[in-house]
């Protein structure tokens, strides 16, 4: 179910420094990882997550946070867990150091369940079992084409590691960035399952002009408006241990060209992403698996192989594979005010008899195909949300290229 919670995310990490003033505390009751001495391995406290007293300790500071109404928790940190010190499990950092990750991902995890209802945070460290505590993120990037490059080849890697759900700094972490390569990361920011402009200040657009502005509204906007799409195949990625962002070969696996690709993915499995990675270009080489694909900004249709082909007023290659229904919700202000009785339902049938998508309405929570034919008619034997949604059904060629419109 989405929820309209407050829009406050904490950031906090597990080492605490000597004039923290929870030290005294963590030192008194022994939460702290030790050395074969029994001192501290580092001048800063590291929380001791093999310790179940630490675990609760810590968990109770984070539930007074989110009984305030803080939304989530950014897990920041956690790879530094000490490979010398002595941890309440009896096993050294030898073993544990892998572990930490894990066991603290879980930590935030578990206590968020607990008192919002909801696992999601944003943790940057993991590991093997890390993807049963979304979600995580790509660090902190550097504010460069190669490092946008990067984040997206890590995010791919992170997928086909087993995490559905992954995010990223839009425009970089390191330096304020670049309007220009921010225009250009934005759509890939916003196409991946949970979006995040986070980083050296300023990232908020209104500081860059209105022309930015309007640039970062559209971008949300084509989100917002494909947020009956994302919802679907985030439940269908949870229940197949499929990434949102996938690498081509893990839907088409038979086709050699798709295995060789690392600077495209699909968001979904009906949906591609291929970002602009140069400066000063609106278009690129772009590879395509076999079959058709219609141009989501522009309704033009390509064939697959390589092919290139300009962005839409969007500076990114949006495509959308034939034979896809794209569920779509009119914009809303939040996720908590989308109307879900009324949906459109774009069709991508060039040479497809027939589209088939994938709808999941929060209000019941249970994944379902849909088809329509040709001619806009319910298969096989009509809605599958009858009485629960009132459709719109309209041709993908025939979509009008995302605007600005949603009300301010």
């Amino acid at each position: 179910m989405v929820r309209e919670r407050l829009a406050l995310r904490l950031w906090q990490l597990p080492y605490f420094v000597p004039n923290n003033t929870l030290f005294p505390e963590i030192l008194e009751k022994g939460l702290a990882v030790r050395d074969g001495k029994g001192g501290l391995p580092y001048e800063d406290a590291v929380l001791d997550f093999s310790s179940p007293a630490a675990v609760s300790w810590y968990q109770e500071k984070i539930a007074g946070l989110l009984r305030l109404g803080v939304g989530a928790i950014k897990v920041d940190f956690g790879e530094a867990a000490p490979l010398s010190g002595v941890y309440a499990s009896g096993r050294t950092g030898f073993y544990e150091h892998n572990l930490y990750p894990l066991r603290y991902n879980r930590a935030v995890a578990e206590i968020t369940k607990q008192v919002t209802g909801e696992s999601i945070m944003w943790a940057r460290s993991a590991w093997a079992g890390s993807q049963r505590y979304p979600l995580h993120w790509g660090g902190d990037a550097g504010n460069l084409d190669n490092a946008m490059l990067s984040t997206l080849r890590g995010g791919l890697s992170l997928g086909l590691s087993g995490f559905s759900f992954w995010s990223h700094d839009i425009g970089g972490f390191t330096a304020k960035t670049p309007e220009e390569l921010y225009r250009r990361w934005l759509p890939f920011g916003m196409l991946t399952s949970h979006s995040r402009a986070h980083g050296t200040p300023p990232k908020e657009p209104w500081e860059y002009g209105p022309s930015f502005t309007d640039a970062f509204r559209r971008a949300a906007e084509m989100k917002y408006r494909l947020m009956p799409y994302v919802y679907a195949q985030a439940k269908d990625s949870s229940e197949r241990g499929l990434p949102m962002l996938r690498a081509l070969f893990v839907e088409y696996p038979d086709d050699p060209g798709s295995w060789t690709v690392e600077d495209e993915y699909l968001f979904g499995s009906d949906i591609l992403v291929a970002p602009l990675f140069e400066a000063g270009t609106n278009g690129r080489a772009v590879y395509l698996p076999p079959g058709g694909w219609t141009d989501y900004q522009t309704g033009r249709a390509h064939s697959g192989g390589w092919q290139r082909i300009e962005a839409g007023e969007i500076p990114a290659v949006v495509l959308v594979r034939d034979g896809a229904a794209i569920p779509r919700a009119a914009l809303a202000q939040s996720t908590a005010r989308i109307d879900w009785t009324k949906l459109e339902l774009v069709t991508f049938a060039a040479q497809a008899r027939q589209a088939r998508g994938l709808v999941c309405l929060p209000s019941d929570d249970r994944l379902r195909e849909v088809r329509v034919d040709a001619g806009g008619r319910f298969l096989p034997s009509g809605d599958p949300f009858t009485g629960q949604v009132e459709w719109t059904v309209r041709r993908g060629d025939r979509v009008k290229p995302p605007g600005t419109s949603v009300a301010r």
